[in-house]
C-alpha cells in the first residue's frame, strides 16, 4: 500500500472479561470447525455454547493488527465469560493472519465464516437471525465490515457456503479504524515517529493494493437498513484516533441507522480496569437489547 504513513497502526486491543461464574463443565465446546481452506491451510472457528443458551450467538473477531492468534477454546471461554453467563453462544473466528495475509484477505475470510455459521446455525442450536458480531481494533474494523457490507447470499456462486447470507443482527466495535483513504485518515501519533518501511514491517497487513482501499473502509458502506451498531472508543487513544468513531457515528446518524458512541474519558487503545468493565457491560447490554428483545 502506498503512503502507508497515512494509515492506521493497530495493536491487539482485546479486553478480558471477569472470571466466569459459569464453569467450563457447563460450556459445550466444538473446537476447530473448518469454514474454508486457503493455500492448503484450514480456516477455523470454535463454538462455545453454555448450558443456559438463549438461542442467540455472538461472533468474536480474533484479530489485533490483523494478526489472528489462536488460543485454546477453554481460554476463550474465560475471556467471554460475561456473554456466556448471559446465555449467548460465543463463536471466536480466526482469519488468515498477518504477515502472510493482508486486510482484504482477512475481511474475505471472516465474511465467509459468517456465511458458514449461518448455514450451520441449526446444528449449533442458534437462531441465524439473532447473531451479533464484535471485536476490538482490527477486530472492530472487521466487525463493522461484516455488519455494513452484507448480502442475502450469492445465488450464482457454485460454492454452497457463499450462497448463504452474511448479514448479522447487531454490531459492537471497540476503537475501530473506519477509513483507509488518505483524505479520511486521522493522524495517529506513532505513525509520525516511524518510517514507512518500519510501519509496514511492524504491521504488514497494511501493505496491500491501494485500489482495494475503498473495499475495506467501513465508512463507505453504511446505509439505511444496517444493523444497530455500538461504538466504544477512548478519547486518549494514541493509535486509532477517536475521530474515526466520531466520523462513523456521524455517518450512522446521516443514514438513520440505530447507533450509539460511548466515549471513555482517558481511555487508551485496549481497555483495562474500570474502563474494560464499563465497555464490556455496555457491549453485553447492547446484545441483550438487540438479540433477545
Amino acid at each position: 500500500m502506498k503512503n502507508a504513513k497515512h494509515f492506521f497502526v493497530l495493536l491487539v486491543g482485546l479486553t478480558l472479561s471477569s472470571v466466569s461464574s459459569l464453569g467450563l463443565s457447563n460450556v459445550e465446546i466444538k473446537a476447530d470447525v473448518v469454514y474454508g481452506h486457503k493455500d492448503g491451510m484450514a480456516l477455523v472457528y470454535d463454538v462455545l455454547q453454555p448450558d443456559n443458551s438463549n438461542g442467540a450467538a455472538i461472533i468474536f473477531m480474533m484479530s489485533g493488527g490483523w494478526y489472528s492468534s489462536w488460543a485454546p477454546p477453554e481460554n476463550r471461554a474465560r475471556q467471554f465469560s460475561d456473554m456466556l453467563d448471559a446465555g449467548f453462544t460465543m463463536i471466536p473466528v480466526y482469519h488468515g493472519s498477518a504477515p502472510r495475509y493482508h486486510i482484504p484477505d482477512a475481511y474475505s475470510d471472516v465474511s465467509r465464516a459468517v456465511r458458514h455459521i449461518k448455514m450451520n446455525a441449526e446444528s449449533y442450536d442458534i437462531d441465524p437471525d439473532r447473531i451479533g458480531v464484535t471485536g476490538g481494533s482490527a477486530g472492530g474494523h472487521l466487525s463493522l465490515m461484516v455488519g455494513l457490507d452484507s448480502d442475502r447470499g450469492l445465488s450464482d456462486d457454485p460454492d454452497e457456503v457463499m450462497q448463504s447470507s452474511n448479514s448479522v443482527a447487531a454490531v459492537v466495535a471497540y476503537f475501530p479504524p473506519v477509513d483507509f483513504r488518505e483524505e479520511g485518515s486521522a493522524t495517529v501519533g506513532i505513525v509520525n515517529k516511524v518510517s514507512q518501511e518500519e510501519l509496514l514491517a511492524r504491521f504488514p497487513a497494511l501493505d496491500f493494493d491501494e485500489d482495494l482501499i475503498g473495499s475495506v473502509s467501513p465508512i463507505l458502506f453504511a446505509d439505511i437498513g444496517d444493523p444497530p451498531t455500538l461504538l466504544i472508543h477512548g478519547d486518549a487513544d494514541p493509535l486509532v484516533d477517536i475521530t474515526h468513531s466520531f466520523a462513523m457515528q456521524a455517518k450512522f446518524e446521516s443514514q438513520q441507522i440505530e447507533s450509539e458512541l460511548i466515549v471513555i474519558p482517558g481511555g487508551k487503545h485496549g481497555f483495562g480496569g474500570e474502563n474494560a468493565i464499563r465497555a464490556n457491560n455496555a457491549r453485553l447490554a447492547w446484545f441483550q437489547k438487540y438479540l433477545l428483545d
